[in-house]
């Protein structure tokens, strides 16, 4: 892969390779106002259509199209932009960006558009990776969140929480120089209010970066429980359609299935996962109970089964309990209801806030219930209507934000004021993260480069 120059002018298409209606061939740099004079005999009117053909080296005619040029820094990436938009084809585009090659421009690499808005300061990181998100959209909240996030809205959260963080920051800090009435005035009132709003303002920003990493990347459900529960019926009837076979005879699951749905907006990978129990002898049944809880300690989230007819109290969960991953949140269905005469209430053992429905997998009874329950696991109730995209990175910077917020909370009513400063610092640096002011240039190459190349 060819070094990244800021100092280069790019070229690349930025419509999907094959064949199609149009094509889009876009460069940017400046060395644009030369290129498109050689190109197209003169520079286009800035942001009009103008009608242009474009030959070789040889003087060949290669397409005829629609050319805009968009003068620096009015443009996406903040620099001389040209767009040319010509046949669909594949060679044609090809020997486009092979003429502009020759010309002095160099292919570009994957993201590297929309690096340079980000580096020329025309969106902040977090909008940057909208974009990504916005392509690569699993359903339509996904892609209506990510486009809130290319908007701005999530910076504009993260950008109010940090200033509220400064102007707490200064306040204590101006107190530090006056170290006679510092004592008194680390155990003000006012001092406590402002570190509540910032508190405050942090969790709400952390909650909703949560609920859009998961609307973003998706949510992963497994389903669990003992041999012969109606795991797979369940995931059939969840799916609508017979992915996973179904049999009387205990332990026919004996691999992981994955299947990919929506329900509610959110995106869903659902794994049926091989019976749960104690022992057995054989080796295959042994390896998928393996991977089962392989699968059930990366889950965001376990739907336990359990036959109510053969276990009315689900004292096969109580005893399975234990061996689930503590970190992940379990729902428990009673499956099989309409078969059983039970009222399924909780055993002595089982007092914790698991919530638990009663749902046949065979029938679709209480099936419904159970989407309704997975969409409000995954954050997104008609309340959280103006999600917006995130991603495990920037969860991970606010969790570290708040935690820095947490340690200075302390550390004020500890009465010291230097140390509560420090960390305030620290959460001032790690929301910068969200937004690239605080960035490695190891982390922006990752990120940009797992964008599509031209865009």
């Amino acid at each position: 892969m060819s070094q990244r120059n800021a100092a280069d002018t790019i070229v690349a298409a930025a419509t999907p390779p094959g064949r199609g209606g149009v094509a889009i061939v876009r460069v940017s740099g400046a060395e644009v106002p030369r290129l498109a004079h050689e190109l197209l005999g003169a520079l286009p009117v800035p942001r009009h259509a103008t009608f242009t053909r474009w030959h070789d080296a040889a003087g060949t005619l290669i397409d005829s199209g629609i050319a805009l040029y968009f003068p620096a820094p009015n443009s996406f990436t903040g620099e001389h932009v040209l767009e040319l938009q010509g046949h669909g084809g594949a060679l044609i585009v090809e020997a486009l960006i092979e003429r502009l090659t020759q010309l002095g421009a160099r292919r570009a690499q994957p993201g590297e558009f929309t690096q340079r808005a980000f580096l020329n300061d025309k969106i902040d990181l977090a909008q940057a990776e909208a974009i990504a998100d916005l392509i690569d959209a699993g359903s339509r909240s996904a892609a209506q969140a990510a486009m809130r996030s290319l908007q701005g809205e999530f910076s504009r959260q993260v950008h109010a929480t940090r200033e509220a963080l400064t102007a707490l920051r200064v306040y204590i800090e101006a107190a530090i120089d006056f170290p006679e009435e510092e004592i008194d005035f680390l155990g003000s009132q006012e001092l406590r209010e402002r570190l509540a709003f910032v508190q405050q303002l942090m969790n709400q920003v952390l909650e909703a970066a949560r609920r859009g990493a998961r609307l973003t990347r998706g949510m992963t459900v497994v389903i669990a429980g003992r041999p012969n529960a109606g795991k797979s019926t369940l995931m059939n009837r969840l799916l609508g359609h017979e992915a996973a076979i179904v049999t009387p005879v205990a332990g026919t699951t004996r691999d992981l299935l994955r299947e990919q749905l929506e329900i509610g907006g959110v995106p869903v990978e659902l794994i049926d996962t091989a019976g749960l129990r104690d022992s057995t002898s054989d080796a295959i049944e042994a390896e998928g109970m393996r991977r089962a809880r392989d699968a059930l300690g990366r889950a965001d989230h376990i739907l336990y089964v359990v036959d109510a007819v053969a276990d009315p109290l689900a004292r096969s969960f109580d005893e399975e309990r234990a061996a689930l991953p503590p970190g992940v949140p379990v729902t428990l269905l009673l499956n099989k209801s309409d078969l059983s005469e039970q009222g399924g209430a909780a055993s002595a053992s089982d007092t914790g806030a698991v919530p638990r429905l009663r749902i046949s997998a065979a029938t679709g009874q209480g099936v419904d219930a159970l989407r309704t329950h997975l969409i409000a696991v995954a954050g997104h109730t008609e309340s959280a209507g103006g999600t917006f995209s995130a991603r495990a990175r920037h969860v991970e910077a606010l969790e570290r934000a708040q935690q820095q917020l947490a340690t200075a909370s302390a550390k004020l009513e500890a009465k010291q004021g230097e140390l509560a400063a420090f960390e305030l610092r620290g959460a001032q640096a790690s929301l910068g993260e969200v937004l690239g002011d605080v960035t490695s240039d190891e982390l922006l190459g990752r990120i940009f480069g797992s964008f599509c190349i031209g865009k």
